[in-house]
């Protein structure tokens, strides 16, 4: 009995020591990208301050819960995305757009470089009616702004389900 208690005590002494933070879910605003290759756009949203993490998966299709290998044969008309979670006091949406684009061939409908297919095509996915005024406004001053001598295809549509990428 005295074992047992001694080592109740023990647990709730580690418990009580452990950082609440440990346990608290990553709370902060989402961005959803669609830039080709989800595994690509990983790494550049990675590495900025503001970011705490970066999902791939699947969004934008007509089945649930679908897999890699469904979402690559193009029945399913997912795109391949990422879900990024930042905290909007360190990093803006309109940065995070502008490191989107710089990513992306936005004048290309047929996929991304290498990767070819409707699961590669381009999208910015917002999450509320700010991030949509922003796409729109960033979609805009890059087709005006000459650097490209094709319209930007890019689609903005509503964040609908997120279906997070097997690992």
């Amino acid at each position: 009995m005295l074992g047992k208690t001694i080592k109740l005590f023990f647990l709730m002494l580690v418990l009580l020591l452990i950082p609440s933070s440990l346990f608290a879910e990553t709370k902060g605003e989402k961005a959803t990208f669609a830039g080709g290759c989800f595994w690509c756009m990983e790494h550049p949203f990675e590495e900025l301050e503001g970011v705490s993490d970066v999902i791939s998966g699947y969004t934008g299709g007509r089945k649930a819960n679908p897999t890699y290998e469904e979402v690559l044969s193009g029945t399913t008309f997912h795109f391949e995305a990422v879900q990024i979670t930042y905290d909007p006091s360190k990093i803006s949406y309109s940065e995070l757009l502008d490191v989107f684009w710089k990513q992306i061939d936005p004048t290309d409908p047929g996929g991304q470089f290498v990767d070819r297919g409707l699961q590669y095509r381009t999208a910015i996915f917002y999450h509320n009616e700010e991030q949509k005024r922003s796409a729109e406004m960033s979609k805009e001053q890059l087709n005006k702004s000459g650097r490209y001598d094709k319209e930007i295809v890019t689609e903005i549509t509503k964040a609908t389900l997120f279906y997070k990428a097997e690992e």
